[in-house]
């Protein structure tokens, strides 16, 4: 790639054909890094534009041969084989089923790119106290932050964030959070040998551990000044290893196995048609992800439903009829120790399925259904030491048939919604549900997101676990 190494053009004319990148050299990372390099040298503002150009056709998760398709020239600053730890990390905590809030200091932006870390948590990436747009000001409440977040992870920790954090000092944005956080703060050091290793970086690591936040340590490798040595910034997997083992660890959840049912079954009446309900499965799906966010083992068995499930913790097993749910939750239940029968499942089947559609030949259609096997009640039957939660949707005298099913179907405790209340049930992101167990001890709770609904579920049934 000597031309691109010597040329004296203004790089907003470079054009780098695919084919010149196969004929010049054997990595292509190689050749886009050569333009990166000029745009460093030339101006950081060309530099700027041409990754805004970059991202205009290239996501994070783009291959190369995406990138190139249909595109015969490209103009390039640089294109990572591996995405920056930052955003790498970012992803992997999504992955893991997190909800990610960023915070950076003005530094950090020099180095990553606000754009797109916005794109991969779909939260605005924060950065100052205030914020104007449009002619509105507005600020960002530090307070709210530290309470909302349930973690607080700090990476990369640079020598001076970690001085101030060790301070107190709070002169941006990031270390108010800090401050102001009541939950288990995460650090990941981050700098070169001789920082890492002076005196007061020590000092400052020793007092952060003493306050109790948890170090994630440095490792020894190829450093940005071209050293080799300690001061590296642990890998995303290292990281989220950590974070995971940690909450596993401390809940109360850790080393619980929850078999949780969604959704509504299908049942056929002919290859087109069926019989079914509402039922949208959103209630089941936020309580396996809660519970897996509380460091259960959780295997999910949902009917039907749009809903997905992004955490690669939880066992998301799809079935469509009632008799598929019962066996597949017969293959698990012996070896749980919480079972939450959330799904809406059919009463009736046919007792017949037609092999081929059905004609509108006349004016009525007469189906004979049969009974669907009663799941919940079926695995509550069999039940040593599984803790057996039913739910119940109800249009009237909602409390009095809860508890009669409670009773009859020998169930632990029973989870009430009613049709009658809007916001609640089928479809819709809330609920408003109450907690009963076999004592006829009744919790309400107010109308809440079904995200919400779901913590004070398993709230509820941590409760009356046995020690």
């Amino acid at each position: 790639m000597n031309d691109l190494k010597n040329t004296k053009a203004p790089l907003t004319t470079i054009t780098v054909n695919r084919d010149e990148f196969d004929a010049k050299t054997g990595n292509i990372y190689e050749a886009i890094a050569i333009t990166a390099k000029r745009a460093n040298q030339i101006n950081s503002e060309i530099k700027k534009e041409l990754m805004e150009k970059l991202e205009e056709f290239a996501t994070y998760s783009d291959s190369l041969e995406e990138v190139f398709e249909n595109k015969e020239q490209i103009e390039v600053s640089k294109f990572y084989e591996k995405l920056p730890k930052p955003h790498a990390l970012a992803v992997q905590e999504i992955k893991a089923g997190a909800e990610v809030r960023i915070v950076m200091t003005e530094s950090a932006g020099n180095f990553v790119s606000p754009l797109t870390l916005a794109a991969l948590s779909k939260h605005e990436v924060l950065s100052g106290f205030v914020r104007e747009e449009a002619g509105l000001t507005d600020w960002n409440n530090h307070v709210d932050l530290g309470l909302w977040a349930d973690a607080v992870l700090i990476a990369p920790a640079t020598a001076n964030t970690l001085s101030k954090m060790a301070a107190g000092t709070c002169d941006n944005l990031l270390l108010a959070c800090y401050l102001s956080a009541k939950c288990p703060v995460f650090f990941a050091p981050a700098m070169d040998l001789d920082m890492f290793k002076h005196p007061s970086t020590q000092k400052a690591l020793s007092t952060l551990r003493g306050f109790g936040n948890i170090e994630i340590p440095a490792e020894s490798g190829e450093l940005a000044s071209g050293l080799h040595g300690e001061g590296r910034m642990a890998e995303p997997e290292t990281i989220i290893g950590v974070m995971e083992g940690y909450f596993k660890e401390t809940s109360p959840w850790y080393g619980k196995r929850v078999l949780i049912t969604a959704g509504p079954t299908y049942e056929p009446i002919d290859p087109v048609r069926f019989i079914g309900n509402h039922s949208s499965g959103k209630m089941g799906f936020e309580l396996a992800r809660a519970a897996a966010g509380m460091g259960a083992e959780v295997i999910l068995i949902s009917g039907p439903s749009h809903e997905v499930i992004a955490n690669s913790t939880i066992t998301c097993i799809r079935v469509t009829t009632a008799n598929e749910m019962l066996q597949a939750t017969l293959e698990h239940f012996d070896t749980c120790d919480v079972c939450i029968g959330a799904a809406a499942v059919a009463d009736y089947r046919p007792r017949q399925v037609a092999p081929q559609k059905l004609k509108k030949d006349n004016a009525h259609l007469e189906l004979q259904l049969e009974r669907n096997p009663d799941i919940i009640k079926t695995l509550a039957q069999r039940k040593t030491h599984q803790f057996v939660v039913g739910f119940a949707l109800e249009t009237e005298r909602e409390t009095e048939y809860a508890l009669r099913k409670l009773q009859d179907k020998n169930l632990d405790a029973i989870v009430l919604n009613s049709l009658q209340e809007p916001g609640a049930g089928f479809g819709s992101d809330t609920n408003k549900v109450s907690f009963i167990d076999k004592n006829s001890e009744i919790k309400s709770f107010v109308l809440k997101t079904k995200a919400q609904v779901a913590v004070d579920i398993l709230d509820e049934i941590r409760k009356r676990l046995n020690p």
